[in-house]
């Protein structure tokens, strides 16, 4: 069982740790995981553990904790909130903090300072004391949090704050007691600026933090952001507007032009054009209809819809999706382990040599209070456990942020970090590597016979049966628009074929020995080409009628478009990619030599898919599983990282590390270069982390100081420590600069003509003498508008390429302009222009 708290008080990495110790420390809880970004804690328990003990716990660490169902948060709201209270709290403590420099070290520079900075050391020290208390009060809770985790035992950078700036603060009143009793004479050497100084600069690296975080998390904040506040249902035969967290499952929900999509649902009314860009990075509107699912946050650009709510809540795709990068950016990445350990002893040990460093110059060194007490101010406040704590969760943030910018949604960090060292690429084909649907591909047409008489007839033919490879010429004449012919006496032979009667023609389809088993003659010519086919990885369906034979229709689950292109990327990254399929070896190799694939296991039973990820694992590879249904489920768990199509089955998808939710290959090329970007990202955060604290604290303790006579001000230190934090996070924030490497098309265009093979010499004689015109289209706007120019069209017996950016039609094929023209009108759209 997995349970959510919401941390308040945490203010560094120590805080993150202490946090982790207290919810660990409570039995049958088995791991602990603190999102400081988040302000969030996930812990892994024991069905049987009670939330209000992990509570309990943590409130008796110092920090406020709720069940995250409990605590409504907007964290958009709740970072505007903290920067601008840090922003009017660092602007407060600068207006003090000015005239406290210039009275104090103003004579220093140059600059002239009222007469009784040097003729009265009494009044002076005052001064400089009233000008030093606003300071303190603005900021008291480096005090108040600071000691009071010191007292409990678990010191965080606050603790090293408030010991600093308390160092100074106290031995300068002491002087003053001193001076006022009569004991000191002239000036003496007062902190006062000194600590006023270090909480100011502290201050900035919170405030620039703040900001940053507010960056850090911009990608789940603008997710939240897209979750209508209200929407509109039908109750009691009303339609009321209620808010978006109170719609019950089962309700209709109504959703008109321009609205968000509130909730997953089924359409049951209506029709529209849904922009789902905002979920999975596709930019082309997706057609809604009756029996169509809609998908929340998702906004209906056109049309009217209603639908019944399936899931509601945190149960909708845009609650699961931001509960998934969540639960990646709150999870520990292994890169991380070290820095972690850490963490959890830096303070103290830097508050032990801050000390010691005191002392061992004090007996050692003979060095006077002044140079002691500067010294382990110095060592307190440089030092930053900040900078250790946020060098992975910054990063993790950001590129799960940025991940699912490009549809790409990362369930953990360790996943995340796995994924950029991938040598092994495992492909299921169905699905994956083609789009997992037949399609015809190419038509052989006989002596006197045209593609569109042969696909109408096979159609007719075709249209009872239930077979997947009818569905897809059936498919095929209809987006051509050829009329179909009612038939009878309808009979399927198993193995064969079918056969039926149309218009007093007996049609027959089936594979090359039902038609010589039929009586029908098949050309050599027309056995090689069928062959050929075969070869391909398609299925070759012989067409005939009345004993002769009409032609050759093939069908195939057909590559997807951008295959090739994803894995010749992941070769050129060092990847090797494997194609597993449970087909036949032939059509295996067909598509692989298709895609570019060198290795292909074929003819692998479901069980036996994990077995051979398992043996790839045993030759030292690191392997990535991709696939998309049930029986990938197995090897998808087995594999280092499993990868699910989004477009794939829930089992799959449940088993996956990454969800690929545009369906495209491209994606695993994404989510391993952004993996090997956010790696190489945590290592220099971790570099400078190690090499600021390695340098930072040397130098502050006054180890130059012997050979060149160098020290640390406490003042420098401070901004040194601050500015560590921002390196850090602005270093991080760079990944939001990360581009994919998917090549973007000029636009989408619509799926070519299926490639016709034609027996005569007279056919390819005509072919070569066709005309090709480009017709300039006004007002098509999205795919399905392509989709009618491009029926209309074909309709007229032509080939039509049409492309939505430009514009245009390329029509090939015997057609005159003023049909040409009529045939767009007719679909509802404008001809500019015929070319």
């Amino acid at each position: 069982m997995t349970d959510k708290f919401v941390i308040t008080g945490m203010t560094c990495a120590a805080c993150a740790a202490h946090v982790e110790r207290a919810a660990a420390s409570v039995p049958g809880v088995h791991s602990a995981s603190v999102n400081l970004m988040l302000g969030s804690l996930v812990c892994d328990c024991d069905d049987g553990t009670a939330p209000e003990a992990i509570i309990a716990a943590v409130q008796n660490a110092g920090y406020g904790a709720a069940p995250e169902s409990a605590a409504r948060r907007d964290l958009h709201a709740e970072q505007d909130a903290a920067v601008k209270s840090m922003g009017r709290r660092l602007l407060w403590s600068v207006i003090c903090l000015v005239p406290l420099f210039y009275l104090s070290m103003g004579h220093m520079m140059g600059l002239p300072v009222p007469m009784f900075m040097h003729t009265q050391p009494l009044l002076a020290a005052f001064v400089l004391l009233a000008l030093t208390v606003p300071i303190l009060i603005l900021n008291r809770s480096y005090f108040t949090v600071g000691f009071s985790r010191l007292l409990k035992g678990a010191p965080n950078m606050d603790s090293l704050v408030a010991l600093g700036a308390a160092a100074g603060l106290v031995y300068s009143l002491i002087e003053m007691g001193l001076l006022a009793a009569g004991k000191v004479t002239g000036m003496p050497d007062l902190y006062f600026e000194s600590a006023g100084m270090i909480l100011a600069l502290v201050t900035v690296g919170k405030y620039l933090e703040e900001r940053s975080k507010g960056k850090t998390t911009g990608a789940i904040t603008a997710l939240l952001a897209l979750a209508p506040e209200s929407a509109v249902v039908r109750r009691d035969g009303q339609e009321v507007t209620v808010p978006t967290e109170d719609i019950r499952k089962g309700e209709t929900v109504i959703v008109r032009q321009g609205g968000r999509i509130p909730v997953d649902g089924t359409v049951t009314a209506g029709s529209g054009v849904a922009d789902e860009s905002a979920l999975t990075g596709e930019s082309m509107p997706v057609e809604k209809n009756v029996g169509d699912m809609a998908v929340s946050a998702t906004i209906l650009t056109g049309g009217y819809l209603e639908l019944t709510a399936d899931r509601v809540g945190s149960d909708t795709t845009l609650s699961q999706i931001i509960q998934l990068m969540e639960q990646a950016a709150s999870g520990k990445a292994p890169i991380s382990r070290l820095a972690d350990k850490i963490s959890a002893v830096f303070v103290p040990v830097v508050i032990s040599i801050a000390v010691i460093a005191a002392v061992l110059w004090a007996t050692v060194g003979g060095m006077g209070v002044r140079f002691c007490l500067s010294v382990g101010i110095a060592v307190l406040v440089i030092s930053c456990p900040c900078a250790l704590g946020l060098a992975t969760p910054v990063a993790i943030t950001v590129a799960t942020g940025k991940a699912a910018e490009q549809g790409v949604l990362v369930k953990s960090a360790a996943s995340l970090e796995l994924m950029g060292r991938i040598d092994t690429v495992v492909l299921d084909k169905t699905g994956t590597v083609t789009e997992g649907k037949p399609r015809v591909t190419d038509v052989l047409c006989a002596e006197s016979m045209d593609e569109s008489t042969l696909l109408a007839a096979a159609a007719s033919l075709e249209k009872p049966s239930e077979h997947p490879l009818a569905a897809a010429i059936v498919e095929e004449a209809q987006q051509r628009a050829l009329p179909l012919q009612p038939v009878t006496a309808f009979s399927a032979v198993a193995g064969g074929g079918v056969t039926a009667k149309a218009e007093n023609v007996v049609l027959l389809a089936g594979n090359e020995r039902f038609m010589d088993d039929s009586g029908v003659a098949v050309s050599d010519t027309m056995r090689s080409a069928a062959a050929r086919l075969a070869e391909d990885g398609k299925t070759p369906l012989f067409i005939a009628g009345n004993g002769a034979l009409l032609g050759v229709i093939a069908v195939a689950d057909v590559v997807k478009e951008d295959s090739a292109q994803a894995i010749a990327a992941l070769r050129d990254m060092g990847c090797e990619v494997v194609l597993l399929t449970g087909d036949n070896r032939r059509t295996a190799e067909a598509i692989a030599r298709q895609v570019g694939v060198d290795r292909v296991i074929a003819q692998v039973l479901p069980q036996d898919k994990a077995r051979c990820v398992q043996e790839l694992q045993a030759e030292g590879k690191k392997v990535a599983m991709v696939g998309d249904g049930i029986n990938d489920a197995p090897a998808l768990v087995t594999a280092d990282v499993g990868l699910a199509i989004g477009a794939g089955t829930d089992v799959a998808i449940e088993s996956a590390d990454i969800v690929l939710m545009r369906s495209s290959l491209m994606d695993i090329v994404d989510a391993a270069a952004l993996s090997r970007a956010t790696v190489r990202n945590i290592r220099q955060n971790l570099f400078w982390a190690f090499f600021y604290n390695a340098i930072g604290i040397p130098v502050a303790a006054g180890a130059l100081y012997p050979a060149f006579g160098i020290t640390l001000n406490p003042m420098i230190a401070a901004a040194a420590m601050s500015l560590s934090s921002v390196c850090v996070v602005s270093n991080s924030l760079r990944l939001r600069g990360w581009r994919s490497r998917r090549k973007k098309a000029a636009a989408p265009v619509a799926k070519a003509a299926p490639q016709v093979y034609d027996r005569t010499e007279t056919n390819s004689k005509e072919a070569d003498d066709m005309d090709k015109k480009t017709i300039t289209i006004k007002g098509m706007m999205c795919a399905h508008c392509v989709s009618h120019v491009e029926k209309a069209l074909t309709a007229l017996g032509v080939q039509a390429d049409v492309d939505l950016a430009s514009g245009t039609a390329v029509v090939t094929g015997k057609a005159d302009d003023a049909a040409l023209r009529k045939a767009v009108t007719d679909a509802g759209y404008e001809v500019v222009d015929i070319k």
